[in-house]
This record gives C-alpha cells, structure tokens and sequence, in this order.
C-alpha cells in the first residue's frame, strides 16, 4: 500500500514558507530587500549626488569605496562563521550598515561621503556572507536553489519601486533622505531573524589549513583591498603621469596577487576545474554587469536628458529580468555549466544591444530592452554559481568558500567600476565625451562578458 505514503509526502517536504522556515525565509528577504533597495537607489541618485557635492570625478570610485570595503570585511566574516557561527559577523555588519547609511545621508562633502560608502561595505560585506552561511546551515540542501531563487526574487520589489522612489525623493526632497529612509526598515528584519540568530551551532569541526588561519587571511584581505586600490589609484593618475600611474600598477597587482592567492581556493587564479572557476565566475559576472550598469544612469541623464526617475527604469526592468532568470534556474532542467555559460552570453548580448543607447538619432529607451537580457542572464547565472560553490564546498570551508564568493564579486565589481570611473575621467565630462565614454566601457565589460563565456565549461567538477 503507497497510496497513502505517496499522497502524505507533500506534507513532509521542506517548504521555504512552511511554518519550519517562513520567519527565517522573510528576514533573510527583507535584509536582501533592503540592500537591494540601497543599491538601486544610489546607482540611480549617484548623477544628483556628484552635483550636488562636486564629486563627478569620483563617480566610480564612490562604487569602489563600497566593493573595496566589502571585499575586507568578507573575509573576516567568512573567518568568524566558520569558528563562531554567522550570529556575530551578521549582527555586527547590520549595524554598521546602518551607521554607513547615517553617514551618507549627513555627508557635507564627497570626502565624507566616500567614508560613508567604506562604512556601508564594511556592514553589507559581513551581512552577506552571514546570510549564506545561515542559509547553508537551517535550510536543507534540497531547498537551497529555492531559497537563492527568492533572494534573487527579493530584488524585485525594490527595483520596481526603488528607481522611482529614490528619484522622487532626490527631486521634492532631498538625495540624504533616500539614506535616512533605509534605517528604520532594519529593524523589523532583525527581529524576524532572532530565532535563526540564536540557533546553536552544528557542532562541525572548524576548517583547518591555510585559509583557517585569521591572522594570515586578515593580512591577505589587507593586502587584496590595499592592491586594489592601488591599482585603481594607478588607473586613475594616468593622465597626470603614465609613469607614475605604471609604478602604482605594478605595486596593486603584486599585492592582489598575493592576497588572492591565500583567500580563493588553490588553482582559483588558474581557473582550475570545479570549484576554482565556479568562484572566479562570479566576479566576471559582477564585472562586465555591474561596470556597465553603474554608469546607465549618468548616460541617459547626462547624454540623453532623462529624468532621474526615468534613467532607473532601465535598472528596474534589469532587476525583473534578473529574477526570471533566477527562477528558471531553479528549475535545474540543463547542467549548472550550461546555465552559466547561457547567462554569460546573455550579460554579452545585453551589454552590446544597450552601447547605442548614447548614440545621437538613437532613442535611449533601447536600454530597457537590453538590460533586461543581460539581467536575465544574472539571474540564471549567479544564483547557479551560489548552489553550485555551496555543494562543491565542505560543511566546514562553506563560510571561506561563501566569503570567496564575495571576494571575487566585489573585486570584480569595484575594479570594473573604478577603471570605468577612470576611463570617463580621461575621456571627459561632456554630453559628448560622456557618450564615447559609456561606449568604450560597454566594449571592454562585453569582452568581459565573452570571455566567462568560454570558461564557464571549466565549472564541471573533474570528474564529471
């Protein structure tokens, strides 16, 4: 007799919104809410922010402040979850999350404004890593490419509603109270997730070799986060002085070398197969998306005369196409390779469709529909990549893999952001110079784009 036991297995299998996991499974989304909220909004009030403060030279580098710091705080966190458990590291990167927002939302100069960038990163970095440990570790292996589906999900909301929002309130009211706004929503996440805070540890044995060890990882994290800027800074000054600029470059790489090569997993900087190249995927993507997408809105605004409200569609509807390509990898119907390898020439083909939007004679809403391929391609792409690293990865390396994870995507993002930042420094500020500018990112983060393109096929385990 099945009958019965077939018919009684729904109520059995793990739901993220049965009663066993809904109060985790909304903090969890309310907290990505939240950052994804903070994130739209500054992508799309950055042009009113750097007139504001006389900043538009520091357009990228406000990105990077944020990823540089995030990079930093990751792998301590990622440390601290593996020994500890993710209640600290989460608890401590809410706060100073929240302490980056009041900062910003006061900030009377881009100096202070930058500081306020580094502090968020230092609270997102940490709140991050946290969050993928804690799903790791409540929710079963079978449920988690539903739980990475709905956080991807958890961006559709605010980008819908964000762009618009932000905007509207940069207009009638004021850019800080797009900051100041973000603070009492904290609170309400934080007690939703107080029961999954206070969950004891799996009693797992803490993660021996290398990467165990923190005083040799916070010097890597030091050395990685010091490199990148420099490199960045390097970038930067070489209009002033190719020479200079050449030296700082070398000095940036030698320490990013170093660095990365103690925090990824071995073979990673070789895109060696399975989990190396799972967790360097991730930062191409972050690359070749987010360095365009940073820079949509000051195009449309600058180039094209939209409005605030207006240039953050084309971020909205990137979200919404992100989402849906979450939720078809959820389905898991093709190989994870192949999905990323699919999402990687979608980002391409996004990037390549939404250049001509700055075009003189070509309408800028053609951005809509490109940014909703390569969001599309995020979506099937990253939230793969995140299942992927957790399987390959033991119980007790899965807060370093996470933290890696992190690494590589903030790295990927502040580098590509910062070295846009640069490029349009050197091109120029005008309506015109602005348009060349966005035109050469486009074509460099599409190189980018084409080239985890290729090296997605090296996702498969060896000995598969």
């Amino acid at each position: 007799m099945t009958a019965p036991n077939a018919l009684d297995t729904p109520h059995d299998a793990p739901r993220i919104f049965g009663p066993a996991y809904r109060t985790a499974t909304f903090g969890i989304l309310l907290v990505v809410t939240l950052v994804a909220f903070e994130g739209m909004s500054v992508s799309v009030i950055m042009p009113e922010v750097s007139s504001d403060l006389r900043a538009l030279d520091l357009y990228g580098v406000s990105f990077s402040a944020f990823f540089i710091a995030s990079l930093f705080a990751n792998v301590v966190a990622g440390l601290w979850a593996d020994r500890r458990g993710y209640a600290l590291p989460f608890l401590a990167g809410l706060g100073l999350f929240v302490l980056g927002m009041a900062l910003a939302g006061a900030a009377g100069g881009k100096e202070m404004f930058l500081v306020a960038r580094a502090v968020q990163g230092l609270g997102a970095g940490p709140t991050v890593v946290a969050l993928y440990v804690m799903i790791a570790r409540v929710y079963p292996q079978d449920v988690r490419p539903r739980v990475f589906a709905a956080l991807s999900a958890a961006w559709v909301l605010p980008s819908m509603i964000g762009p618009s929002v932000a905007g509207f309130v940069a207009e009638r009211l004021d850019w800080r109270w797009v900051f100041f706004g973000i603070i009492p929503l904290v609170v309400p996440a934080l007690l939703m997730l107080m029961p999954s805070l206070r969950r004891p540890s799996d009693g797992h044995e803490p993660a021996t070799g290398p990467r165990a060890d923190p005083r040799a990882m916070t010097v890597a994290a030091t050395a990685t986060a010091a490199g990148s800027g420099l490199l960045l800074y390097g970038v930067d000054a070489l209009y002033e002085s190719p020479l200079v600029s050449a030296l700082w470059c070398l000095i940036g790489l030698a320490a990013l070398g170093y660095g990365l090569a103690k925090l990824l997993p071995p073979r990673a900087l070789r895109f060696g197969r399975g989990l190396p190249t799972t967790v360097m995927m991730r930062g191409l993507f972050a690359a070749g998306f987010f360095g365009v997408n940073g820079f949509i809105p000051l195009a449309l605004t600058d180039v094209k005369g939209f409005s605030v409200a207006q240039a953050g569609i084309a971020l909205t509807t990137g979200a919404l196409g992100w989402s849906s390509g979450s939720y078809l990898q959820s389905r898991r119907v093709v190989p994870a390779h192949r999905r990323i390898r699919t999402g990687a020439a979608c980002v391409t083909l996004g990037i390549l469709m939404v250049a001509p939007s700055v075009v003189p004679g070509v309408t800028g809403w053609i951005a809509v529909p490109a940014w909703i391929v390569a969001g599309f391609g995020m979506g099937l792409a990253m939230a793969t990549i995140n299942v992927t690293a957790l399987r390959q990865s033991p119980v007790n390396e899965q807060g370093a893999n996470s933290a890696a994870l992190s690494v590589t995507d903030m790295l990927g993002s502040a580098l590509a952001l910062g070295i846009a930042g640069a490029l349009s420094n050197l091109i120029g500020h005008t309506p015109e110079q602005i348009a060349v500018g966005f035109a050469v990112i486009c074509g460099l983060m599409a190189l980018i784009g084409l080239a985890a393109t290729f090296l997605a096929a090296r996702v498969a385990d060896p000995a598969t």
